[in-house]
């Protein structure tokens, strides 16, 4: 640590190398914070969590009963041990709670006066956060799976969505409508995720074992089918080709520069892909245990080098090298199956939510203090101190 901070000192190396060693070597040391509790409400299981991107301080969380609960994750009390507190919630008694599950919330990326949920019960509801109103809802003739809105647009408002439907729908904030539809797909879409690097570009996940990328401008919209063989057994075999899995595919994550995409299935199988070229990495991460039947909610760190993903394993959270598949460790302390995770990039935090009913929160280690020889010396008692003296003088 000390090399970094000199070399930065001296402009021989780039300040971010420092952070991203550091950032690191935080994620690295993660683990169960028992002095941080996050308040439970959630009755049934939690299905999925979100963290604001503006300050990084106010976390959503949905859950199987439909209830919606906003957090304050910010420790106002400075002592050590402290509940994250649930601020507001949308609970049962409410006029307008979602009659299912809640399978996704996500903050509006630039501002954290809105957010939208989508659930069981085929609607997906946009909520002005000061009034816990919904400003709109839109109403689909299937269970919807996942929505989600990019976070880099700037040319438009729009929501994608994955139903029951093999169609995907994109809703425009700005209209209130559902303006566009992507076909493509052959059985419900289970997972969407919009690509962090460019505004336009759209991975979706289905029951077909497939996963497509779109452009959502083009009137064809679907750019590439990804193939788990890279081509190679297309031409011996037209039922394998351009599957992504052997399974139903039901997880999405793009890495933070948006040049990969991970994505997760039945078959027990994660894979690494190319989102430029669509190629296979062949990346091997070993058997990556998935039974859900539903969405699977994981993530992937931020500045760090390398990066990892955190995927929920069976009651406990794996932790991959996302680049090399190398299984680092596995974060033990739900009671039952995990179903998401998200991570907090300012402080290098995560949290997860199971179907225990809690959220756990995973925070790096402290390190432990290093000897100070000079600061042993001033404090040693004066019986111990060498007595010995090289003066001629002295008898």
């Amino acid at each position: 640590m000390l090399a970094f901070i000199s070399a930065r000192q001296a402009g021989l190396d780039d300040p971010l190398r420092l952070r991203r060693a550091e950032s690191t070597r935080r994620v690295l040391s993660l683990e169960l914070n028992k002095d941080r509790d996050v308040e439970r409400i959630h009755g049934t299981g939690v299905n999925t969590l979100d963290i604001e991107p503006v300050e990084g301080r106010y976390m959503l969380s949905g859950g199987s009963d439909g209830v919606i609960v906003l957090y304050d994750l910010e420790n106002f009390s400075r002592k050590p041990c402290y509940t994250c507190k649930a601020i507001c919630s949308v609970g049962r008694s409410h006029p307008d709670v979602h009659k299912f599950s809640v399978e996704t919330v996500q903050w509006y990326p630039r501002d954290t006066g809105m957010f939208t949920s989508s659930s069981f019960d085929k609607t997906l509801k946009i909520w002005d956060t000061n009034t816990l109103q919904p400003a709109d809802v839109f109403n689909f003739e299937g269970t919807v799976y996942s929505h989600h809105m990019s976070p880099v647009a700037t040319k438009h408002c729009l929501i994608a969505v994955g139903t029951k439907s093999p169609e995907v729908q994109l809703c425009d904030l700005k209209s209130g409508s559902c303006s566009q539809i992507l076909q493509g797909h052959r059985q419900e879409v289970l997972a969407v995720t919009w690509s962090p690097r460019y505004e336009y570009v759209l991975a979706t996940a289905s029951a077909d074992s497939r996963v497509k990328l779109w452009d959502v401008r083009r009137a064809s919209g679907c750019l590439i089918t990804l193939d788990q063989y890279n081509g190679e057994k297309s031409k011996a075999s037209s039922e394998a080709a351009n599957t992504a899995h052997n399974g139903r595919v039901n997880g999405l994550c793009f890495t933070s520069d948006g040049l990969h995409l991970l994505t997760i299935g039945t078959d027990d199988r994660m894979r690494l892909w190319n989102s430029s070229s669509g190629e296979n990495t062949l990346v091997n991460y070993g058997k990556v245990c998935n039974e859900s039947r539903k969405g699977l909610k994981f993530t992937i760190s931020t500045g760090c080098d390398p990066e990892f993903a955190f995927v929920p394993y069976g009651s406990t959270i794996a932790v991959y090298t996302v680049y090399s598949g190398e299984l680092i460790t596995m974060l033990r302390g739900h009671y039952s199956t995990v179903d998401c995770c998200v991570f907090q990039p300012n402080f290098q935090e995560l949290y997860s939510g199971s179907k225990d009913c809690n959220i756990l929160a995973w925070v790096p280690a402290l390190r432990e203090p290093m000897p100070d020889e000079d600061a042993e010396k001033q404090h040693l008692n004066p019986a111990f101190e060498d007595g010995w003296s090289s003066s001629d003088d002295e008898g």
